[in-house]
């Protein structure tokens, strides 16, 4: 289950809560950043006004992705307009000053390419994948929505019920539930504790104001990063881009400073545990602490300790309580990286008989590690398999496409893949034992979706 590390590979041997600097660089001339046997040709330009474009040429392939990223996610919202970020995103599709929603969804399905967004804390990412010869559709597209999207009141409305039966549909399920749920505990009433849906008391509030007015605020250039990866030309998608964007790209504005994530400053989790109530057959369950920031220097070190603790089948979590014993149908860990902050957990669903005994094992085996490290083999093979992990999750363009996006806008830099591949390869035993000592000592806790009421809660913890 080890999804949430992220391997961009960018910014990883800063100091912790330093800010990795954003490159001097002049308005409008290209920087070629990368060309290896393992990455593409890398390359990027500052436009005027701040907006930044990364490219990465992939000859072998026929296709094009292209993000548009703007730096603005649930963690910028108050709680009065939580979900905004979300709920824009789905607007944006309703329809822009010269195009229709059914016209923008029929151009893109007349070529056959997709075209989608999601929305996350930190960002938001609008992006499409394409024949290559259909790039300059696809920038023109999503730079319509981009910037001149309507928000009409109707469509407001329209898309409000979606919005609402997405966060039922999460609710229905257990297992993104406790995710939610899990932040909550962990972050408490912070901008990261608060789900990226906002809830059903703040979307049902939300006003066409208070939507477009969020479009019209967060949505300048400064703040957007335009990324494409695949067949492409980088002078091509220049043109492009510098096409949709129009005036915009005027002034000597600069991008966005990095976000530093002085808004949630916490000690310990925000309460030791988090319940919701269901009646299913499985419970659900993440027992995690505060992690690391993504700018902290031992992040390496930690990715190797998440993945041979609960990142694969021959993860100590998974060895233990799934092959040995046979309690849980899934079980791994997860460390996630924020600005400032970060997040270490694991994960369990079993049958409610067994939650004691499951989150026994966890805690002593978080505990051993946290006492004796792992074995010389255990790093090796955790090396192993993230470095392959990173180089086959990058053999398409879509993959590529958001690491470049990721890395301009959380680190405003670009780490060439074969540097991250050596960084996770100097990772040695004692760097490992350090950051599990200080990782699995820290305070827990703990969230669970099941047949239980609170007062089951201290049966658990004392489990």
């Amino acid at each position: 289950m080890n999804t949430s590390t992220d391997l961009t590979g960018a910014g990883a041997g800063a100091a912790a809560s330093v800010p990795a600097p954003v490159g001097v660089t002049t308005p409008g001339v290209t920087q070629l950043l990368d060309v290896d046997e393992v990455g593409g040709r890398v390359e990027r330009t500052e436009l005027p006004g701040g907006l930044r474009v990364l490219t990465e040429t992939m000859p072998g392939v026929l296709s094009a992705t292209l993000g548009i990223w703007v730096g603005v996610g649930s963690r910028d919202e108050s709680p009065e307009l939580g979900g905004s970020s979300h709920f824009l995103e789905h607007l944006l599709f309703k329809g822009t000053q010269s195009r229709t929603a059914l016209e923008i969804a029929t151009a893109m399905d007349a070529v056959g390419g997709e075209m989608n967004a999601f929305t996350a804390k930190e960002h938001t990412c609008y992006y499409a994948n394409v024949l290559a010869s259909d790039l300059p559709l696809a920038v023109t597209l999503l730079g319509d929505l981009v910037t001149e999207a309507l928000n009409t009141a109707p469509d407001l409305e329209s898309e409000r019920t979606v919005v609402l039966e997405e966060i039922a549909m999460r609710d229905d399920e257990p297992a993104d539930a406790v995710h939610d749920l899990y932040a909550e505990t962990l972050f408490g009433d912070t901008p990261l504790g608060r789900s990226v849906l906002g809830t059903v008391a703040s979307i049902e509030a939300l006003s066409r104001d208070d939507v477009d007015g969020w479009y019209r605020d967060r949505y300048a250039v400064p703040s957007i990063v335009v990324s494409a990866a695949g067949r492409v030309d980088h002078q091509q998608v220049l043109d492009l881009v510098t096409a949709a964007f129009g005036d915009r790209l005027t002034g000597g504005a600069r991008p966005d400073p990095l976000r530093l994530g002085t808004d949630v400053v916490l000690a310990g989790p925000a309460q030791p545990t988090g319940l919701i109530h269901r009646r299913t057959e499985q419970t659900h369950l993440l027992l995690g602490s505060l992690g690391m920031g993504r700018l902290d220097e031992r992040r390496y070190a930690g990715a190797v300790l998440d993945a041979a603790v609960g990142g694969g089948m021959s993860s100590r979590l998974f060895q233990e309580i799934r092959e040995k014993r046979g309690l849980v149908y899934s079980v791994g860990s997860s460390l996630t990286h924020y600005a400032g902050t970060g997040s270490f957990s694991v994960y369990a669903g079993c049958s409610p008989k067994r939650v004691p005994e499951v989150l026994r094992l966890i805690r002593a085996g978080l505990a051993e590690v946290a006492t004796t490290g792992l074995t010389a083999e255990e790093v090796a093979r955790a090396r192993g398999q993230l470095k392959g992990g990173l180089v086959l999750g990058l053999e398409d363009t879509g993959s590529r496409m958001s690491r470049l996006g990721k890395s301009e806008l959380s680190y405003g830099e670009y780490l060439p893949v074969r540097a991250v591949l050596d960084r996770i390869e100097a990772v040695q035993e004692d760097q490992v034992r350090a950051v599990a000592a200080d990782l699995f000592t820290r305070p827990t806790c703990l969230a669970v979706v099941g047949p239980y009421r609170e007062r089951d809660l201290d049966r658990l913890l004392a489990a």
